[in-house]
């Protein structure tokens, strides 16, 4: 039951109806028209902007038409006790106590379905996300992306959606050689006692690759180690492979599991580079240029030189974009816009990228390509995953790939556990850093926002287990009729709000709603808890140790919800603490 959708529907008939009498104007389309969730300190359940939609077009001020429907929308409707409006003229409501009991009661028969959005159109998805370079274990810097990316994939298929969960392997290029160069000498340092090379920078000198080089050795013992131009290859194979093992290692504790690992050199070796060239080349969006040299080089050593450019500036780029080195191999840019043609001819009809704040700057320059390859009928939808700072004991962790000495997913999901590092890392808006203190996720307190709210489900459930229920099964709503009270009412109004906080969160890709709203109403309903220890009347076991038929529907319906959205945040809601 979306109780914005249906007041929404029931203005629209109203006022539809009130055009056919000859009493109002309406324009062409109601789409501008809205019921929202009125501001916090307004004492109403719902607001609407119909009276701003309608004044333009009846040549009225937005109070004055809020004035006329709003007489009409109380005639029309029992279950409203309050009619107001406010300046520049919404519409807010108020409704009766009965109106709620009919509310709960719908929710609970039907709680599997309270919040999803039956107006969306249901689509196939494609969301790549994490993507990480396969050299080594996935540190905390992308553990937010990877959050990211599985919570929205979980809101889109709580509303019915199709989606595909990828993760590009950029196994091909300087930086994989770079690997498997590192990996070699480890492999030399375990069967020959040589020093490992430090003095390169280029290479990788964490420990981690001391376990995959023993995995290489154990695993192939008929391989020689004696040159590494000899055994790049194959060795490369198997470096990756290891790493790859790692990687879902530490996105399964996160409790990720992609649909596909789809690999940069196969997109490579099947000539998928030179297919959307001459695809490009065909739609006249290629040409050999020069190019100036970016602000963050000096030009005096900028060399400009012929190369082969994409018309990315034709689709809002502020440059073309080089598809080819000096040497004519392709760029890292060029491989990627195959990849993304990829994507396209899998006939998804939405593509979303997560991506690290190191990628913001590269955003504009593939979702042209998405523009350009698709003829502008798909649009490349992109995600940036803020920085994550971590603090412990008021100091800053700092972290450094090359020096080997950065924080692991597993090094955090150890330290707090899975469900701490996935909730507190959704927690804010994906685009603002976070810091991610250590002290504060393990406190049991309200500054905790998970502990708040599984223990708001745990309270709950030791309410169910008194009376010798199951929280999980449903609950005879029979002989039903109930009169909540303000303080009741006040938390029945919070979960009326989960079906927008799902639309929202749905529709402009931000899963952080889900754990703010979830941390909202465990502490509407934690001050009401609070309450029982001062008034007898808002206990849930009375002195008789009994509970009313009334309290055990409220409950239910807060714990429906509270279920309900740690499971699309992947976290476990505890019946016991």
């Amino acid at each position: 039951m979306n109780i914005f959708d249906l007041y929404l529907e029931k203005i629209k008939n109203l006022i539809n109806k009130l055009n056919k009498e000859g009493l109002i104007e309406i324009p062409e389309t109601l789409n501008g028209i809205n019921v929202d969730i009125p501001p916090a300190d307004f004492n109403f359940d719902i607001s609407s902007n119909v009276a701003m939609v309608l004044s333009k077009i009846n040549k009225k001020p937005p109070m004055t038409i809020a004035d006329e429907l709003s007489k009409f929308i109380k005639k029309n409707d029992k279950d409203i006790e309050t009619i107001s409006v406010a300046k520049p003229g919404f519409i807010n409501i108020k409704f009766k106590s009965i109106y709620w009991n009919n509310f709960i009661k719908e929710i609970n028969l039907n709680y599997k379905e309270f919040g999803i959005n039956k107006k969306e159109k249901k689509q196939k998805f494609l969301i790549e996300f994490v993507s990480a370079n396969p050299t080594g274990p996935l540190h905390v810097g992308h553990c937010r992306g990877a959050i990211l990316g599985d919570v929205i994939s979980n809101i889109l298929l709580f509303n019915k959606h199709e989606v595909f969960k990828e993760y590009y392997v950029n196994d091909y290029g300087n930086q994989i050689i770079n690997f498997t160069k590192s990996v070699f000498f480890r492999i030399r340092e375990i069967l020959n006692n040589e020093k490992f090379p430090t003095e390169n920078k280029d290479l990788y000198p964490g420990d981690y690759l001391i376990n995959i080089s023993k995995n290489i050795i154990k695993n192939n013992k008929k391989l020689k180690f004696d040159n590494f131009e000899t055994i790049l290859k194959e060795l490369t194979i198997l470096s990756v492979a290891e790493s790859l093992k790692l990687i879902k290692k530490n996105l399964k504790n996160l409790g990720i599991v992609h649909d596909k690992f789809k690999s940069e050199t196969e997109i490579v070796i099947n000539l998928e580079v030179e297919k959307v060239i001459k695809k490009l080349k065909d739609k006249k969006l290629v040409y050999e240029g020069k190019i100036k040299a970016p602000k963050s080089k000096d030009d005096k050593n900028w060399i400009e030189r012929e190369q082969l450019l994409f018309k990315s500036t034709n689709f809002g780029d502020d440059k073309d974009r080089a598809l080819q080195k000096s040497d004519k191999s392709w760029t890292y840019f060029a491989s990627d816009v195959a990849y993304h043609n990829n994507k396209l001819d899998r006939n998804f009809d939405k593509l979303i990228n997560i991506l690290g704040a190191d990628h913001a700057g590269y955003i504009k320059r593939i979702t042209s390509v998405v523009e350009a390859l698709s003829g502008s009928k798909n649009k490349l939808i992109c995600k940036v995953s803020q920085l994550v700072k971590l603090i412990k004991d008021g100091k800053p962790f700092k972290m450094s790939k090359r020096k080997g000495d950065y924080i692991t997913v597993e090094d955090l999901i150890s330290e707090v556990g899975k469900d701490a590092t996935r909730f507190i890392m959704l927690n804010r808006s994906s685009d603002v850093e976070l810091d991610f203190d250590f002290t504060k996720v393990k406190e049991k307190s309200k500054d905790n926002p998970l502990y708040y709210v599984q223990y708001c489900y745990a309270r709950i459930s030791s309410v169910f287990r008194h009376v010798n229920l199951d929280i999980k099964n449903d609950i005879n709503l029979d002989k039903y009729e109930f009169d909540y009270s303000d303080s009741e009412i006040k938390i029945l109004k919070k979960i009326s709000e989960w079906p927008k906080c799902i639309e929202l969160s749905s529709l402009r890709l931000e899963p952080h709603r889900i754990p703010i709203y979830l941390y909202e109403l465990a502490s509407e309903f934690h001050s009401y808890w609070n309450m029982g220890k001062d008034d007898q009347s808002k206990r849930f076991i009375n002195e008789k140790k009994e509970i009313t038929n009334e309290k055990l529907v409220f409950l239910k319906a807060v714990s429906n919800v509270i279920k309900s959205g740690m499971n699309i945040v992947g976290v476990n809601t505890p019946e016991k603490m």
